[in-house]
């Protein structure tokens, strides 16, 4: 006997199946950018003794990105993550302040 009430449970978890597959290797690969964002940002810090805002900003929406990819790989929500729904945006830093460029206006002494 064929079951239809089953049939779109069952074309839903293939379809979560594959989009978990797709995701897992989207994550491997935010993973790895992860880590060489943290290597630059510690040199950058290293070098000007502070951290460079823009890094920050990507790595914090990154990271929530990752999150994003959990939550649905982990079925706490059924939202997937971008390209299906918009990309993070980062939150206000909680560390240190960022590196500011000095700006390329000359002094004058009075």
């Amino acid at each position: 006997m064929n079951d239809t009430k089953n049939a779109p449970k069952y074309e839903s978890i293939v379809l979560r199946v594959f989009w978990m597959l797709v995701f897992l290797l989207v994550w491997q690969v935010a993973q790895l950018v992860l880590g060489a964002l943290v290597l630059v940002q510690l040199i950058y810090r290293l070098v000007y003794g502070a951290p460079n805002a823009g890094l920050m900003n990507f790595g914090d929406s990154l990271s929530l990105y990752l999150a994003q990819i959990g939550r649905f790989g982990s079925f706490h929500t059924e939202q997937k993550p971008w390209p299906f729904a918009d990309w993070p945006a980062p939150r206000a830093p909680e560390g240190e302040v960022p590196y500011v460029a000095p700006t390329g206006g000359a002094e004058t002494k009075p």
